[in-house]
């Protein structure tokens, strides 16, 4: 098994429930396909570097996984089917790439206790 890590953006005028609903939808194709989330995190409402169908503003989410290559291409697919997405990006881990997460994790879980 390989880990991925998936980012994409969705519409910005989607709702706190529509956006639970598309990352559910995400989840639970990579779960169906035998695959294990390994991270999630909720980056927001952020400004985009340049305009996407007319739009200046997106909430990101990223996915980290662990999963068979075969998968990749069934998670393309249902991307570019949905209409709230706009953007995504998949990506394989490599060495320096995972312990870069681990230490991104281990950051982040520091914040949550230190607040």
């Amino acid at each position: 098994m390989n880990t991925y890590e998936t980012v994409f953006i969705m519409n910005p005028v989607l709702s706190d429930d529509q956006i639970k609903e598309t990352v559910k939808k995400f989840v639970d194709h990579i779960r169906a396909n035998k695959g294990t989330i390994t991270q999630e995190e909720n980056w927001g409402l952020k400004k985009l570097k340049y305009t996407i169908q007319k739009k200046n503003t997106g909430f990101y989410y990223l996915i980290e996984f662990q999963a068979d290559g075969k998968i990749i291409n069934d998670l393309e697919v249902e991307f570019k089917r949905d209409e709230r997405v706009i953007r995504w990006q998949t990506v394989k881990l490599e060495k320096f790439a995972l312990e870069y997460a681990e230490r991104r994790k281990k950051k982040m879980s520091t914040n949550i206790k230190a607040n």
